[in-house]
This record gives structure tokens, sequence and C-alpha cells, in this order.
């Protein structure tokens, strides 16, 4: 295991430490949102939170969206006496921690290696972030790769840590109850529920599947696809709006409280990911934990978690994903797709072993 250059947590009864956690989370209007932006549960750094408060340590957390101005992290770090600072999305949190005098580390996005690293400014302002940076964790050895490969003088920071997630399903969520208000009218008995989550914005794709299951649906009625995330982009989310809503057998919900989207994704037949780019996707790591078979789209943060039939099944176009959605129908590959995907996950990815081993090299 490698061990983050940080300053060393203080023995139990010594001084503590008071770490900023700066997360920049996307925003919806419902509370306790799966993949929205619930501010007292952020979606990577929660259970790094309360490993830190646990030990004794007093954090700061704050949304990066918040904070207009290097100046106002100068304000906070003077009124709150924070001694050190960890941001997720090097460009977005990170460049907000730069030239304030306490040792910080960053965690990287999607966004960072998949789109901000594409613009001439924010890839040198990331490149100075780097410089500055005590170290940087990346969630995939593929994201490593890309890093080191784009700011080569980083190469000695940079480290490999698995995302953490945790999944609390809703014991009072009704299966029935979510198919009607869904528009779909059908017994659940029958039904081959396909779910697609993710926050609307162009770089997660949602409408690139929508053409391959209405073909499905109407040759096969009771195949459906939902698509369930909040609105991010509201120019977008209208289109995908009109869309789906002359799309057979493609239905959209707009958001869900978390425990009830836990509880629909282990009710559904299988989740399904066609983001264009991703980090390391939640929606797949919580289906694994809740033993759900994964459609995912064949990229390098998705194949970087999914094995093809063995911790999932990947397809690289959507006339290639219906025949393979149709495979997860035989109950062995579904079963070893499930199975597969669990182990993969406590291995690697226990939320609780993640916030340990940062608070353990703090």
């Amino acid at each position: 295991m490698a061990v983050l250059p940080w300053p060393p947590l203080a023995p139990e009864g010594g001084n503590r430490q008071s770490p900023l956690l700066l997360a920049p989370v996307e925003r919806d209007p419902a509370p306790h949102t799966s993949h929205g932006s619930n501010p007292q549960l952020p979606l990577v750094p929660g259970g790094w939170r309360d490993h830190l408060e646990a030990a004794g340590h007093v954090c700061i957390l704050k949304d990066a969206s918040d904070l207009e101005s290097s100046s106002e992290i100068a304000k906070l770090i003077e009124a709150e006496s924070l001694e050190a600072a960890l941001a997720l999305h090097l460009y977005r949190g990170g460049r907000l921690l730069q030239g304030h005098g306490i040792p910080f580390g960053i965690i990287f996005g999607g966004t960072d290696l998949n789109e901000d690293v594409n613009h001439g400014e924010k890839k040198k302002v990331m490149g100075k972030v780097l410089e500055e940076a005590r170290f940087a964790v990346a969630f995939t050895e593929s994201m490593k790769e890309m890093a080191q490969t784009q700011w080569p003088h980083a190469r000695g920071k940079i480290y490999v840590q698995s995302q953490g997630i945790v999944t609390g399903p809703n014991s009072a969520f009704n299966w029935n109850t979510f198919l009607h208000q869904s528009g779909i009218n059908q017994s659940a008995d029958n039904l081959h529920i396909f779910l697609l989550v993710c926050g609307l914005r162009q770089v997660k794709d949602p409408l690139y599947l929508v053409d391959a299951f209405s073909e499905w649906h109407r040759e096969e009625p009771n195949v459906y696809m939902v698509i369930v995330g909040p609105e991010v982009d509201p120019v977008f989310t209208r289109e995908v709006g009109a869309r789906v809503k002359s799309a057979a057998g493609v239905r959209l919900i707009r958001e869900m409280p978390q425990g009830d989207l836990h509880a629909a994704l282990k009710n559904c037949f299988a989740v399904v990911n066609s983001s264009v780019s991703e980090g390391m996707s939640a929606a797949i790591l919580e289906a694994m934990d809740l033993e759900v078979p994964v459609l995912a789209r064949n990229i390098p943060g998705n194949a970087a978690v999914v094995k093809h039939e063995v911790t999932g099944l990947l397809f690289s176009d959507p006339q290639v994903a219906w025949p393979r959605a149709s495979q997860v129908t035989c109950e062995t590959l579904g079963c070893l797709a499930s199975k597969a995907g669990t182990a993969f996950y406590f291995y690697n990815t226990c939320w609780f072993l993640e916030g340990r081993r940062i608070s353990d090299h703090l």
C-alpha cells in the first residue's frame, strides 16, 4: 500500500488537526439524493471525513462552487485555523488551494483528465497545482498513467486508490409504485428494467442507447430502460426529456432520494452506463455492491472496473449493447457478473477501507 506523504495524524490523546475537505459537487433540489449534491453527504470525501473525525480531528467540508476566489479560502484557513487540505478535482478544487502555505493533496476527477486537460489554460493551471500539491490520488492505474503523461513532473507524487462507496437501500421503498410513477404499467414479475443512473449532462451521454432500447422494447415489450438523474445541464436536460418522450420503452426520472435509488438498483434487472468518459463510476460500484449485473460502455474508466464477462459486460456501440444486454437474461452469466462484481467491490472499494487508508497516512 502506498504511503501518502502528508503530515502524520497526532496519536490518540495528542493535538488534533483541522483539515479542509474541498469537494465540488453537482446540486439538485432534492435532499439526500444519490449522484446529486447533498453537501452533507458528498459522494467521495464522506468516508474520509468520517474517519478523520472519528480520530478526533475537526474537518471542514466546503463545496468548491460556493467559493469564488482563492481569497475566500485564505479567510477560511485563517478563521478556522486549518492545517491541511484535500480537494476533489485538480482544476475545480485544487486551484483554490495554491499559495496558502498549508500542505494539500488532490484527487483527480474524470473531468480533469478527460475534459479540462484539453483546454490549454486549464491544463497549465492544473500543472501548477500539481507542483505545489503534496500528493495526488487517481482512482485507477489508467488515470495515473494519463496524468503522468500530461504532467511528467508529478510522476513521483501520484498514487492509485480506488473510489469508495456505501449503499443503503430504503427498506420501505415500493418497486411497484416506482414502476407506476415511471409510466410502466405491467406486472413487475415479467419486466426487465435497465437503470441508467447519471447527472443529466452531455459527458454522461444518456441518449446513446435510447434508439437501441426502443427497438428492443418493440420486439420485447417487457424490456425498459429508465434514466435516473438530477438536472445538471438545463438545456441538455430538456433535450433528453424531449427525446425520451417520443422513445418507446424509455423513461426518465429526474431525481430520487439516495436510499430509494439504491433500492431501485437492487430491484432492477441490470445497471447501464453509457458515459463518454468516467473517472470511476459510482453507479457501477453501487450496482456491484448490491449484486446487480452491470452493462457498461467500453471506455478506460469503466474498463478499469468492469472486466468483460467477469465483473460485468462491456459494449462499444449501441448495436452491440443490445445483444450484450440480452445475455444478462442468462442466469449463469448474470450470477457471475454480480458475484464477481461484489468480490471486486469488497476487495478494492469498501468505503471504510478507503477512509482508513487516507486517515492512516495523513
